[in-house]
C-alpha cells in the first residue's frame, strides 16, 4: 500500500509544494526504476532513511527512519544504528568451511581467463558461495562482529563490511574502492601487497572506473588518498586490506535527484571489474547464479548527508543451511591457486 503526502519546502525564498511517496511496511520491495523515484522523493523531501539494494537491483528495500523498524532489521553503522546495548560475546564458538572444489573454481577462472585474452574484460570480480556450519545464529554473528558496517535483514542475511561505497558530506561526494587482501601473519606484509604487480594494476584499475563513474554525476572529481592500508581483525588472524579515496562536488540541489545520482554509480565497480557493463555479463555467466543481496549496498540518508557500504563480507541462510559469499579480483596476471587461497581467506567472522 502507499501513502501519498505533501510537504512545502523553502528554496531561494520561495515555497513549493512536493508530493512525497511513502511505502507501508508490508511493500517495500521494488525494482530500480521505482526506486529511483521513491529515492528521489525522498531527497526531496529530506526524509531520513535507510535503504538495501541488491546487486541485480531486481528487490530493493527502503525504510524510513522516523518510523519503528521491523523487529528482525538490525543496523550498526559509523554514524547510527538500532542496537541499542550490545549482547554478550560467546568465549568460544565453532566455524567450518566447505569451499567449491579448486575444480569448479578453476572452470570458472579459464573462462574469464579467455574473456581477458579476448579483450573483452581487463578486470573480473568473482564469486562464490562457500558452505559454512558454526554454531552461531545470524543474529548472534550481528552481534558479535567489529565492522564499520553491520546489517541484518529478516533473519535472511548478515554483513559486516569493511568497505564504504560511497558518503555524501554537504555537497561533496567520496568513494573508497577497496581491492587487495593480504595475510598479516606473512613476513612484510605492507610491503607484500603494496609491491604486488598483479593488486597494483588491479587496484589501478578500480580507481579509474571510480574516478570515471563519479566523473558522471559530479565535478572536480580527484584522487585524494591512493592504496591505503586497513586492518581487519577476524576469529583466524588479522588481514590486511588495501583502499583509496576519491572525491568531487555534487551539483547544486543534487537531493531532488537524490536516487538518479545514487544508481547511476550502480552496481559498485569494485565488485564487477572493468568496463563494468560487459563485465556484469561475464560474472553472470561464469557465476551462473544471481548475487542476490551480497555485492549490493546498503545505507543511510540523515536528510542532508548520505553513507553507504558495499556488502561483502556476507552470510545468507538459504534452506537451512549458511552460505558464506566471497571472491576477489581476477586480471590476466591472477594465478587460479592463489585466487582460490583468497576466496577461502575471506570466509571468516570479525570476532577477535
Amino acid at each position: 500500500m502507499i501513502r501519498i503526502y505533501k510537504i512545502k519546502l523553502k528554496h531561494n525564498g520561495q515555497f513549493s509544494t512536493f508530493a512525497v511517496l511513502t511505502y507501508q511496511p508490508s511493500d517495500f520491495i521494488m525494482d530500480k526504476q521505482e526506486a529511483v523515484k521513491y529515492m528521489n522523493s525522498l531527497g526531496r523531501g529530506r526524509i531520513p532513511f535507510l535503504f538495501v539494494i541488491d546487486f541485480e537491483m531486481k528487490a530493493i528495500r527502503f525504510f524510513l527512519l522516523d518510523q519503528k523498524l521491523p523487529p528482525t532489521v538490525l543496523f550498526d553503522f559509523p554514524s547510527i544504528g538500532n542496537i541499542g546495548s550490545r549482547q554478550k560475546k560467546k568465549a568460544c564458538f565453532t566455524f567450518r568451511k566447505y569451499p567449491v572444489s579448486f575444480a569448479k573454481y578453476n572452470n570458472a577462472f579459464k573462462a574469464i581467463q579467455k574473456h581477458i585474452q579476448h579483450g573483452n574484460t581487463f578486470l573480473v570480480n568473482l564469486t562464490f558461495p562457500t558452505r559454512i556450519e558454526t554454531s552461531l545464529t545470524l543474529r548472534e554473528i550481528f552481534f558479535q562482529a567489529t565492522a564499520k558496517y553491520r546489517i541484518l535483514v529478516d533473519d535472511a542475511f548478515v554483513c559486516f563490511s569493511p568497505e564504504t561505497f560511497v558518503t555524501i558530506t554537504g555537497d561533496t561526494i567520496f568513494t573508497y574502492p577497496m581491492k587487495g587482501t593480504v595475510d598479516a601473519s606473512v613476513h612484510e606484509p605492507e610491503k607484500k601487497i603494496l609491491s604486488d604487480e598483479k593488486e597494483t594494476a588491479e587496484h589501478s584499475t578500480i580507481v579509474d572506473l571510480l574516478r570515471n563513474d563519479l566523473s558522471m554525476i559530479a565535478t572536480s572529481v580527484k584522487v585524494n588518498r591512493f592504496r591505503y592500508i586497513d586492518r581487519i581483525h577476524t576469529h583466524e588472524g588479522e588481514l590486511l586490506q588495501v583502499s583509496s579515496e576519491i572525491s568531487g562536488k555534487l551539483p547544486r540541489g543534487f537531493r531532488l535527484k537524490l536516487g538518479e545520482i545514487f544508481f547511476a554509480l550502480l552496481p559498485a565497480g569494485s565488485i564487477t571489474g572493468a568496463p563494468k557493463e560487459k563485465t556484469v555479463a561475464i560474472i553472470r555467466e561464469a557465476e551462473k547464479t544471481d548475487r542476490g543481496y551480497y555485492t549490493g549496498v546498503c545505507g543511510i540518508f540523515d536528510g542532508n548527508n548520505l553513507d553507504s557500504a558495499v556488502m561483502i563480507r556476507f552470510i545468507e541462510m538459504k534452506n537451512e543451511t549458511m552460505f558464506f559469499r566471497s571472491g576477489g579480483g581476477i586480471t590476466f596476471l591472477s594465478n587460479a591457486r592463489a585466487e582460490y587461497k583468497e576466496l577461502k581467506d575471506k570466509v571468516y567472522v570479525p570476532i577477535a
